[in-house]
């Protein structure tokens, strides 16, 4: 694969995906992984890399082509590999937070991959028996809205929809979030955010045509509270943060109290990178079921195809699933992956079948050309990095 095949590959949402239809993602068993306040590092080179990525990162940097980017974690077999933070503006939802100079323990707006860690909190309330089916009808479970739930046509939506935003409603978020015309901007504005998303117009068949909404998002989000009895931020910590080692986040909230569960967390790299590596790892730290395998492997099931322009990327439960080209194994093969993917430039990226996860976070907010520096991590430096 040339370089101009590579600098376009993963573009917007980082990924230049294999055209065929994608299978449940099979996970290798991976080497035991260090406690979460002993993480262990290791040379790209004794990890399986070729030689020179420190290098050729450091070219990348010198190019300028890395403006915005404020950390990058990658890990190989549950260590890392490169780590490496800049100083740079940053903002929250609350507003511009200035200069920042980044390091290890710097939290940071994650944005929508937050979507994807509460795809990962209603499978582990799923377990628990706290919380419905994804069959079973998504009006059922905001009861307080009997008009909604009598037109035949919201009657017919799931959870399962919700999860994979194939809800059929009109949203739209192509708009800048300063404009009040956007779905997420315009259901934060609202009286009430929840009635707001679940009497948007009817586009479309439900489980048909994918339309991104932070909308499915917060209607997830709340029937894990009602079925938990416990706020989102509370229930991430005892649930997932806590068992992982992770230590102080933030979630943000909005006017009304409720917490923007589509794009309010705020973590560091590592502890993201914690994340994609329990994810790879089937669900597991250290011996112990965090998210169980079986919603991981459901949630990881292409569920819709994403159409931006992509041949082959779709998603699963609040998590892209896609294939990336690689070379080696005799030629041009893809390479099965799972992403969640915020505004900005924020990615975590889980290669099962390369023993590899990659988080970078960034600060290029709302910019048209924030996929850039990402993609360019991902597919010049790291995967061609990697021994086939």
């Amino acid at each position: 694969m040339n370089t101009a095949s590579r600098r376009t590959f993963l573009k917007n949402l980082g990924a230049m995906c294999a055209a065929n239809s994608l299978t449940l993602l099979a996970t290798p068993t991976q080497a035991a992984v260090p406690a979460a306040t002993d993480w262990q590092t290791i040379t790209p080179e004794a990890a399986g890399f070729k030689p020179g990525l420190v290098g050729r990162f450091d070219k990348l940097e010198a190019s300028g082509r890395l403006a915005g980017v404020h950390g990058v974690v990658a890990l190989r077999s549950g260590r890392i590999v490169f780590e490496r933070y800049f100083k740079g503006d940053d903002a929250s939802r609350r507003g511009p937070l200035g200069e920042v100079e980044f390091g290890p323990d710097t939290l940071r707006d994650i944005r929508s991959v937050t979507k994807s860690i509460v795809g990962l909190l209603y499978g582990i309330a799923l377990a628990r028996g706290q919380v419905p089916a994804v069959e079973q009808s998504l009006l059922a479970q905001f009861p307080e809205y009997p008009d909604l739930a009598a037109d035949p046509q919201r009657a017919r939506l799931t959870i399962r929809d919700a999860l994979s935003m194939t809800l059929g409603m009109q949203w739209n978020e192509k708009l800048p979030y300063t404009d009040p015309a956007n779905g997420e901007t315009a259901m934060d504005a609202a009286a009430d955010r929840y009635r707001y998303v679940l009497s948007r117009p009817v586009v479309g068949d439900p489980g048909k045509g994918w339309i991104y909404s932070g909308g499915n998002v917060a209607l997830v989000a709340k029937i894990i509270e009602k079925g938990t009895g416990r706020n989102l931020p509370d229930f991430a910590r005892e649930v997932l943060f806590a068992p992982l080692g992770i230590g102080s986040t933030e979630w943000a909230k909005g006017a009304d109290g409720e917490v923007y569960a589509a794009s309010g967390l705020r973590l560091t790299p590592r502890e993201l990178a914690r994340i994609g590596q329990m994810v790879l790892a089937d669900g597991q730290w250290n011996g112990k079921t965090v998210v169980p395998a079986g919603w991981l492997h459901e949630s990881f099931r292409p569920a819709a195809l994403v159409d931006i322009g992509y041949p082959g990327l779709h998603y699963g439960y609040l998590w892209y699933v896609g294939e990336a080209l690689q070379e080696g194994k005799g030629g041009s093969y893809g390479e099965r992956f799972v992403a969640a993917i915020g505004n900005g430039g924020q990615r975590l990226f889980v290669f099962p079948g390369l023993d590899f996860v990659l988080c970078v976070t960034s600060g290029n907010y709302n910019s048209p050309d924030q996929w850039r520096a990402p993609s360019a991590i991902l597919s010049e430096i790291f995967l061609p990095s990697l021994a086939s």
